[in-house]
C-alpha cells in the first residue's frame, strides 16, 4: 500500500538522485521499527566528521543521513517529527511531497517520521547534492 503518489520532478529539477535517495532509505527501514531519531556527529564513510541524523531500528542497526553540498548544489535534513504513539508499527513505505521537501516515512497507521528537507540541485547537474546514507550496525 503506498500513502503517497509517486513524485517526478523536471528534467531541470533533479537527474535521479533525490529519487535515488529516497529508494536507499527506504531499502534500510522497510520491515522495522524506529527506536530513536537524533541528530549527531557522524564519521562519514570518507573519513571525517560531520552532523548527521541518525535513525535507530528495532535490529540495532543505525540509519544515517547526512546531507551534502558542493557550491550551489546542497541536501540538507531541517527538521523531523517522530510520533511516537506509531513507533510500535512496522514501516511499509517513504512518500514525499512538496517536491521532495517533505519525507514521509509511513507505517499501516500512517506517518511514523516526517523529515524536512531543504534541497537544490543547483547549477544543474555539476555539483553534488543528494543524501549520503549509511546504515551500520
Amino acid at each position: 500500500m503506498t500513502y503517497y503518489p509517486i513524485e517526478v520532478l523536471g528534467p531541470d529539477d533533479d537527474d535521479g538522485t533525490m529519487t535515488q535517495s529516497r529508494a536507499e532509505l527506504e531499502a534500510a527501514v522497510v520491515g522495522h521499527r524506529i527506536v530513536s531519531v537524533t541528530k549527531e556527529p557522524v564519521e562519514h564513510r570518507y573519513g571525517y566528521s560531520t552532523s548527521g541524523t541518525v535513525i535507530t531500528l528495532d535490529n540495532g542497526k543505525r540509519v544515517e543521513l547526512l546531507g551534502n553540498g558542493d557550491c550551489c548544489a546542497y541536501t540538507e535534513l531541517e527538521s523531523f517529527l517522530l510520533h511516537p504513539e506509531l513507533v510500535d508499527h512496522i514501516i511499509t513505505g517513504i512518500g514525499t511531497t512538496d517536491g521532495y521537501n517533505t519525507w514521509h516515512i509511513y507505517a499501516d497507521m500512517g506517518d511514523v517520521l516526517k523529515l524536512n528537507v531543504e534541497w537544490s540541485c543547483g547549477n544543474p547537474f555539476y555539483y553534488g547534492y543528494g543524501f549520503t546514507i549509511q546504515v551500520t550496525p
